[in-house]
């Protein structure tokens, strides 16, 4: 309940940054512009972002001839879940890793990489798989979207901000009453966006946190996937994925992309070490 509340918070903060905007603007015209151009694109994202993804990296849908161990984990977390049976899909990479899509739990699809299933063990592969249907059960990837239609509102008016402090807007808004000037007006353009998608990675790290814990009670034990995850952090820095999108980092049970120190403030996921301790706490309890 403390992430769904947090996440809440943020989109709530999400929100209030585009109002601001708005504000900044001096009218509303331009913000519902703004925000349905963010929603017909994103909406679009939404639907078919399943589709791109699995064919970005290459991934061959799995029969359980294929897999029979596979499904059989699949099949038990999904009726542990309440929740279909998802596709399975097989991510040619060396990389350890995984993550879901699709826009519902009725379209749902889990994809798993070469190198995940060399590596772990199968109750450390049912913690990952539990994370995953964590993550369709708990609707992360609506929530994702949401996050993604106000933030790219927030792009889109920051643009028209740009644009209107260069031809004058900051006047006419001084005039009014409603705005700090042409030089508010870029600050805001600049400062914004950067908020928007800082919020954004905090709402994505506090889903990781979200689905750990309900991946781990669907799991019935926190302890596998913890051992699981500090293995694929291990490989992670160790083993690149190749063609890796940093669009798509969000969506990996850990990034698939290295970076540490200042790049940690611009990760999508919380630290592996504070995502270990918490479900070993779980299992203390």
């Amino acid at each position: 309940m403390t992430s769904q509340l947090k996440t809440g918070l943020l989109l709530g903060l999400l929100t209030a940054v585009l109002v601001l905007m708005g504000s900044a603007m001096g009218g509303k015209t331009g913000l519902v512009i703004a925000l349905v151009m963010a929603v017909v694109m994103n909406v679009g994202s939404y639907w078919f972002s399943d589709r791109i993804v699995l064919s970005m990296y290459r991934a061959q849908e799995l029969s359980e001839e294929d897999a029979p161990g596979l499904f059989d984990l699949t099949r038990q977390l999904a009726a542990n879940a309440g929740l279909p049976m998802p596709k399975l899909y097989l991510v040619p990479q060396e990389q350890p890793n995984a993550f879901a899509t699709g826009r519902n739990p009725a379209n749902a699809a889990v994809a798993v990489t070469e190198g995940l299933l060399r590596l772990v063990s199968p109750e450390e592969l049912s913690g990952i798989l539990a994370h995953e249907m964590a993550h369709i059960k708990n609707r992360d990837i609506l929530v994702q979207t949401i996050a993604a239609v106000v933030g790219g509102a927030i792009t889109s008016v920051a643009t028209m901000l740009q644009w209107g402090a260069i031809f004058g807007m900051g006047r006419s808004s001084d005039e009014e009453g409603g705005g700090g000037g042409a030089f508010g007006a870029i600050l805001m353009a600049i400062v914004a966006p950067i908020a928007a998608m800082l919020i954004q990675m905090a709402i994505s790290r506090s889903r990781e946190y979200l689905a750990d814990e309900t991946g781990a009670k669907l799991a019935g034990n926190p302890l596998p996937l913890a051992g699981a995850l500090q293995k694929l952090d291990d490989y992670a820095h160790a083993i690149p994925m190749h063609g890796a999108n940093p669009a798509t980092e969000n969506m990996f049970i850990i990034s698939p992309l290295s970076g540490g120190g200042v790049a940690g403030l611009f990760s999508t996921h919380p630290p592996t070490e504070e995502r270990i301790r918490r479900l070993r706490a779980m299992a203390g309890r």
